[in-house]
């Protein structure tokens, strides 16, 4: 099932070359149907059934940066940081990203990427039924859907995309998320990753350029988040 998004990302453009160098890189990904590049406001708006993390690989791929500021509706995107909670990982725990957008009235995408995992390691992600995750995944209670499967790399990482049927992002957003070893999605490991679902942004709807909380600017804030592992 191949789903419309529209997702607006973050990205340093400094001149009109900028600008095409991004066009460019974009052009050559599988999915995409249109492209705007705001050069005064530096953000570029994607359409198309690409993952969001497709696009940032591919604009990557030009020597600059690029952030997810917003995609799909308002009120039609969640965000889910994954972690490991094993002691001997506690100083970068975080093991991978989940950007969920709602992909009709019934139905999720989910867009997971993972890193720092097992090698040559196949995962079963599921949603949990509570988002009580100060055990890791040994608290977040039991099944309330499995979503899919996403196999790493000899090098730890990999990516899925997934549209899930009959589950309603709103339904979703306060559960938990899982991505462990089991593949009935039933038995926990301490070795599987975990994190909460949040709410994020649609598209238009962030357009903050420095955090109220910290200061910093988006590309401070993402600096320490590449240093976390979070990205």
């Amino acid at each position: 099932m191949l789903v419309s998004l529209n997702t607006v990302f973050a990205v340093p453009l400094h001149c009109n070359g900028c600008v095409d160098d991004v066009t460019s890189a974009l052009k050559q990904v599988d999915g995409i149907d249109k492209i705007q590049c705001d050069l005064s406001k530096q953000l570029v708006s994607v359409e198309g059934s690409a993952p969001p993390s497709s696009i940032v690989k591919a604009i990557q791929g030009t020597g600059r940066d690029a952030i997810v500021r917003g995609s799909g509706e308002p009120n039609s995107s969640a965000v889910c940081i994954l972690e490991t909670h094993e002691p001997a990982h506690n100083a970068t725990p975080v093991r991978g990203l989940a950007r969920l957008v709602k992909a009709s009235s019934q139905s999720t995408l989910f867009d997971l990427t993972l890193s720092g995992m097992r090698p040559r390691t196949t995962y079963f992600a599921s949603i949990r039924n509570a988002g009580d995750i100060s055990r890791g995944p040994l608290s977040t209670g039991g099944l309330y859907k499995s979503i899919g499967s996403v196999t790493v790399d000899e090098q730890g990482s990999g990516q899925a995309f997934i549209v899930k049927e009959d589950m309603p992002i709103w339904e979703v957003i306060g559960r938990s998320m899982v991505v462990g070893l089991d593949k009935d999605c039933k038995k926990m490991f301490l070795e599987d990753v975990v994190g909460v679902i949040a709410r994020s942004a649609g598209v238009w709807e962030n357009e903050k350029t420095v955090c109220s909380c910290s200061g910093k600017t988006i590309w401070e804030e993402r600096k320490d988040a590449v240093s976390k592992g979070m990205v």
